[in-house]
């Protein structure tokens, strides 16, 4: 129907028909009747490998622990994941929710070909939400035999993207969240990161602080049974069902492109950075200095892209199975804070019984997502009253500024925080994709790692003693029931009686967007 209405001009003259047209025929998307399956590397199966060698005398002294290494340099982190797939000889398996086509998402996708032309078989998963212009890069990717890639979620409508939401916004509006880079199942890199130069420090515009943990051990096997649940999943399609196919000749020019950006002066001057990163060579040399403790994986069951998935399958009831009840301490990190009314009850339960609450989220000029600071905002007040302790970090320039430096656990704070953990009485700590709000918990899925590591979650709970006040505005209600907020800068106080860095506008704008029901969206 939509071919013979083509043919004769009738779209064209009907953007309204156009739309029509779409509504009833847009939803379908491909059947995966003849999807082919695949599976994760058996660990057994990778032990004659360069990091198989490197790696299992110390998992074999450590049975049933995983090694961890936290990753809060964003050059590090990215010089993690690129030379571990460099010295991949069987497997790499990615899953992210947004990979960028610009330098370190071209990098690293080169990182992949070069994987696959050596004969690696290379799986990566993406949320389609997130792969905005890569339609021709993906698909010169999918086109070598040794790689497969698959969307989660994919847009039936290339362009314009936004038209999928009108179309089937329930499905749409649900994301694969879920961070994780497994190498030969023996090395995993999963946290708080996406793909892209904000996230890797490679951009001189706006940078994300954020933080990764790199794992060996018995945790990697989860993490490689939750991808193959996660890839085998309803919810995700071979691009080849869902991209436009592309001629050689543009495969071509998709690769040259890609080695043009890859050899640019920022991508020359971004390589010769990382290879400074030591770590890599270490762990391949077994020389890395690894935590061996337990961890366990947590994550939603990818039915939750659907809207199909139980609650005692969700990451909320498995993190709050394993993360315990404070009994001292609660020390909670999120760049996307929207506790609700339900979260600010079960917060001012704890701070009810001598429970010690602090929250780190992004001040209103620091944030990247207005609205979602609006739908924080309105808590504030509640929150305060209840005793927790609040802490907004500051937007400061790139090297740090007066009173910035380093914020602990996720380093330098000069940029917007990105990084999702949660610390318990110094003794276990969550590092994953998850944060605090009712997107993660009931719309996105999301994964992560519970640590028992008294030296992590006590390196987060040191850093709101020193590091995030010196970089973070911290909240306070005056006599009245006003919001104040402390800046520290140079040793000295700077009280604010409005929100800093914010014009009225700016402020009248917030408190409307807080007025909207939008809270379950956020």
């Amino acid at each position: 129907m939509t071919g013979f209405l083509a043919r004769h001009g009738m779209v064209a003259r009907c953007p309204v028909l156009l739309l029509c047209l779409l509504l009833v025929t847009g939803c379908a998307l491909p059947s995966l009747e003849h999807r082919a399956p695949s599976a994760a590397l058996d660990q057994a199966a990778a032990a004659d490998t360069p990091l198989g060698r490197a790696l299992v005398p110390a998992t074999a002294a450590h049975p049933g622990l995983s090694g961890i290494h936290a990753l809060s340099d964003p050059r590090g982190a990215f010089a993690v994941r690129a030379l571990l797939a460099r010295a991949a000889q069987r497997t790499i398996d990615a899953q992210y929710y947004a990979w960028q086509g610009d330098t370190t998402g071209t990098l690293l996708l080169r990182e992949l070909h070069a994987a696959a032309e050596r004969g690696v078989r290379v799986r990566l998963l993406l949320d389609d939400n997130g792969t905005s212009g890569l339609d021709d890069v993906l698909v010169a990717l999918d086109a070598h035999p040794n790689a497969e890639v698959r969307l989660f979620n994919p847009f039936t409508v290339r362009a314009p993207r936004a038209l999928n939401y009108v179309i089937d916004f329930p499905r749409a509006n649900r994301r694969m969240h879920n961070k994780s880079f497994t190498v030969d199942n023996q090395a995993t890199v999963v946290g708080g990161r996406n793909v892209g130069d904000e996230y890797f420090g490679a951009t001189d515009g706006a940078l994300f602080r954020d933080l990764d943990v790199l794992a060996v051990g018995a945790v990697v096997a989860e993490v490689s049974r939750d991808f193959d649940r996660y890839w085998s999943s309803r919810s995700s399609y071979p691009a080849g069902l869902v991209l436009p196919a592309i001629a050689p000749s543009r495969q071509r020019e998709v690769r040259d492109a890609a080695e043009r950006m890859a050899t640019s002066p920022a991508a020359r001057e971004y390589v010769a950075a990382i290879r400074a990163s030591t770590l890599p060579a270490r762990l391949l040399a077994g020389g890395l200095d690894l935590e061996w403790t337990r961890v366990r994986m947590v994550s939603d069951d990818p039915a939750k892209g659907l809207g199909e998935a139980p609650p005692q399958d969700l990451l909320t009831h498995g993190m709050g199975a394993l993360m315990s009840e404070p009994a001292r301490e609660a020390d909670l990190v999120s760049p996307y804070f929207v506790p609700t009314r339900h979260g600010v009850d079960a917060l001012a339960a704890l701070t009810g019984r001598g429970v010690r609450v602090r929250v780190l989220t992004n001040s209103a000029a620091a944030t990247d997502v207005s609205m979602v600071h609006a739908g924080y905002a309105q808590h504030r007040r509640a929150l305060l009253s209840s005793g927790v302790a609040l802490f907004e970090l500051r937007r400061l320039p790139e090297d740090g500024g007066a009173g910035g430096g380093r914020a602990g656990l996720f380093g330098s704070a000069s940029a917007s925080l990105h990084a999702k953990t949660f610390a318990v009485d110094r003794t276990r700590i969550f590092i994953g994709s998850f944060n605090l709000d009712p997107r993660s918990a009931r719309l996105n899925t999301e994964m992560g790692f519970v640590i028992d590591s008294p030296r992590l979650a006590g390196a987060l709970t040191d850093a709101f003693e020193a590091g995030i006040p010196a970089s973070a505005y911290e909240l306070g209600l005056d006599d009245r029931g006003r919001i104040f907020w402390i800046e520290r800068r140079d040793g000295q106080e700077v009280r604010h009686g409005t929100e800093p860095e914010t014009s009225a506008l700016g402020r009248l704008g917030t408190s409307l967007l807080g007025l909207l029901p939008i809270d379950s969206l956020l």
